[in-house]
């Protein structure tokens, strides 16, 4: 039994004209992602998928997505991504899963999963790279969601392990809001996805950086190989 993780599927069965195929690095990405899969993971073991799950732009067209991962083995915990368009309440998305018999697939949201003494924590993050637009307002959220998880995990005795979609630091960009609260709980690891090309995947952090240990796991930057946690 092992826990996983890898962030931007960016699945598009139901919506094909999305494919990231275009892109360097991403040649029949769906095909070596299912591969790999089913390679390295099996039914006893858990991976969080760190966001940018499916292109669909509502529940119904992500749908095909969802199956795709649903016959996939082990147990999986998404978060939400900035592509993430069919992303709505937490209720409605576990109603979805149940009616469409996606019962593999739970939704990481202002909550934490157990895995042995470990909590699974996480939430989506904000922008901190050039060009992005930011939003205090959406900031102040993402902190206080990735608090509460964090506190969940903390209430039921367990050590945080936090994944998140956005990078808490890139290049000389930091976002203080964010690692003000993996320093206040004393988080050991952060794993992350968003960035992508190799030139900017350079720019990432990939060590440690005060006493956290940052972990890139965008798709294509693990060649679509789920990354062993524990």
């Amino acid at each position: 039994m092992s826990l996983f993780t890898i962030g931007d599927l960016h699945l598009c069965l139901g919506a094909p004209d999305k494919t990231m195929s275009v892109f360097t690095g991403w040649q029949n990405y769906q095909e070596r992602l299912e591969k790999n899969w089913l390679e390295n993971i099996t039914e006893d073991d858990t991976i969080v998928l760190a966001g940018d799950i499916s292109w669909g732009m509502s529940l119904q067209q992500a749908a095909p997505d969802f199956h795709f991962i649903e016959k996939l083995p082990g147990q999986k915990i998404i978060l939400k991504g900035n592509h993430d368009y069919w992303w709505t309440t937490l209720k409605k998305m576990e109603r979805f899963l149940a009616d469409e018999g996606c019962s593999s697939i739970k939704i990481l949201h202002n909550n934490h999963y157990q895995y042995g003494d470990y909590g699974i924590c996480g939430t989506r993050g904000w922008v901190n790279m050039p060009g992005e637009v930011q939003d205090e307002k959406v900031l102040r959220r993402e902190v206080q969601r990735l608090e509460t998880s964090i506190q969940s995990a903390v209430k039921a005795g367990l050590e945080p392990i936090v994944f998140m979609h956005y990078p808490p630091i890139f290049a000389t960009n930091f976002n203080y809001d964010i690692l003000e609260i993996l320093y206040r709980y004393k988080i050991k690891d952060c794993y992350y996805g968003h960035v992508h090309g190799r030139s900017a995947h350079e720019l990432c952090v990939t060590n440690t950086y005060d006493d956290v240990n940052f972990h890139l796991i965008a798709g294509d930057y693990l060649q679509f190989i789920p990354q062993k946690v524990i």
